[in-house]
């Protein structure tokens, strides 16, 4: 297990975690998005699949002169949010780029555009481009999420090693410094949620702070503090009813703060996520930790005797915790993914199915553990740590888990209509292409001499919207030696990007389109696109 947590962390750091910017999915907004509209709007109203909040400062409007017409302090109340907008409008397009914070705390970015009485001949002015999100902030929170994991198995496993298990003539103080270890940890990687939620977000501390995320991060903290305090004497072979049935209900509080930060919260019914949630990390926290322990300890130092005794009732309590983790986890998984198509065809679906197997490994070294147990026979140790092998891989699956949308929301959002239709005037340039990647929609307008817009609409083959993480868009004129030109790009959605380009000299212009949609794949088209 020593060789394998590394290997773990490392992958943690330097695997591209999925993206996890779409937990919240647009689904309607007033304008509509790509429609001409003939009334003057005084607010721009949009829905989201789940409560958001907004980050005030990355939320605009901009005209088709280029310049912001929102107004005030955009407001949030619960799904709906509604951008105030100046009066006096100018006739063309307005693009709405906005930044909000999902129920389960991820950011979402998104933008469109609609148009006001007509849409703009020349192409909306760029705007300066938002700060990309930086990767590093994804891994560093996925690291100290698994680094909460670890501790908190190492809490609860010590704690109820030591209070239920632990024979009276063994020295307590190994298990004791995991304990601490663990609490440690557990509040170093709370402290860390903290402190990266600010860059991950956009949010100011003192947002963060008073977010409902903040909020149950510092109850965490102050459960740690509450709970060390009651642990010391129960950890040292004292304590009573009373002092049991605090640290139950400190540790209870604590638990439920865990699901409070991620998923369950924007789930269709979050009390049942929540409670779940709770339930599983509890199972786990114990079962695990109930494991690191006799490997680490008992297994080593207790005579026959006393494993004769201990490892009946812990294969009693075992049996408890895997139901529990059972019970919590097909709960939480039934939620979050929704379909079965979504279980295979999203990346949290197929992270959950490897975590699936790998639990069901662990399952069934633990139930041949028990048999052994039954049958008399103590040497069970190469059991015990093949199971903590395989469970630190899970705990790193989990950490992973929390960064990916979830398979329910990644579905709806494929199975969203494209955010605009491609615009046709007759005169407009319009093809299709297919990579072995995508399938690329594209519109030059007007198609005419002199400033066009490009639009890029990217699709998987079997026409559903794909989230494209970067573009590369170049326009060159070989035919008169004019080398490519690198085209501007402004992001309107995740799979909707447009650029303005100049083509002052007629002929074919070859248009080349770059677009990555994962850290590593990419694939080029390229069309010919003939100017008078």
């Amino acid at each position: 297990m020593r060789k394998l947590l590394p290997l773990v962390i490392c992958a943690l750091v330097v695997l591209p975690p999925a993206p996890a910017h779409a937990h919240a999915a647009l689904i309607a907004s007033n304008p509509a998005q790509g429609t001409i509209v003939q009334y003057q709007p005084t607010q721009i109203d949009l829905t989201f699949s789940e409560p958001v909040t907004p980050v005030v400062d990355r939320i605009r409007i901009i005209g088709p002169d280029g310049q912001r017409w929102d107004r005030g302090t955009p407001q949030a109340e619960g799904t709906e949010l509604r951008i105030p907008m100046n009066e006096n409008l100018l006739y063309g397009t307005y693009l709405v780029s906005f930044r909000v914070i999902s129920a389960d705390s991820h950011p979402v970015p998104g933008g469109f555009t609609f148009h006001y009485v007509e849409q703009s001949t020349s192409p909306v002015p760029a705007v300066a481009p938002e700060p990309e999100d930086d990767p590093a902030v994804s891994r560093l929170i996925m690291l100290a999420k698994y680094v909460g994991y670890a501790g908190l198995v190492l809490l609860g496993g010590a704690a109820f090693v030591l209070t239920r298990l632990w024979p009276a003539r063994l020295d307590r103080r190994g298990p004791k410094r995991l304990l601490w270890l663990g609490l440690g940890l557990v509040a170093a990687s709370t402290i860390a949620a903290l402190a990266l939620q600010v860059p991950y977000t956009g949010l100011s501390w003192r947002d963060v702070v008073a977010s409902p995320f903040g909020i149950a991060l510092l109850i965490r903290l102050a459960t740690l503090v509450v709970g060390a305090i009651l642990l010391r004497p129960l950890i040292n072979g004292g304590g009573g009813t009373v002092a049991r049935a605090l640290v139950l209900g400190v540790a209870a509080i604590g638990a439920v703060t865990w699901p409070l930060t991620g998923h369950p919260v924007g789930s269709p019914v979050p009390p049942v996520s929540v409670v779940a949630d709770a339930l599983h990390l509890a199972g786990v926290s114990l079962w695990l930790g109930g494991l690191a322990m006799l490997a680490l300890f008992l297994l080593r130092r207790a005579n026959d005797d006393e494993l004769c005794d201990i490892l009946p009732v812990w294969s009693r309590w075992a049996g408890i915790t895997v139901s529990a983790v059972l019970l919590g986890g097909v709960v939480s998984a039934f939620i979050e993914v929704g379909t079965v198509t979504a279980l295979y065809q999203t990346p949290y679906g197929r992270y959950l199915l490897i975590k699936i197997a790998l639990v069901a490994l662990v399952i069934g070294a633990a139930m041949l553990a028990r048999r052994v147990v039954t049958q008399g026979r103590i040497s069970i140790g190469p059991m015990v740590r093949v199971e903590l092998a395989i469970a630190a891989v899970v705990l790193g699956l989990t950490a992973t888990l929390t960064q990916t949308t979830p398979a329910r929301t990644a579905e709806a959002i494929a199975r969203m209509p494209a955010a605009e239709q491609l615009p046709a005037p007759e005169e407009a340039f319009n093809t299709t292409l297919d990579s072995r990647l995508f399938r690329l929609r594209m519109a030059v307008d007007p198609g005419k001499l002199g400033a066009n817009t490009i639009h890029l609409y990217a699709y998987t083959l079997d026409d559903r919207p794909l989230t494209v993480l970067e573009w590369k868009v170049t326009a060159a004129l070989p035919s008169a030696g004019v080398e490519p030109i690198t085209v501007p790009i402004q992001r309107i959605a995740d799979s909707h990007v447009i650029g303005p380009v100049t083509m002052p000299t007629p002929g074919d212009w070859l248009l080349r389109v770059t677009a990555r949609t994962t850290e590593v794949d990419q694939d080029t088209v390229t069309v010919t696109v003939p100017i008078k």
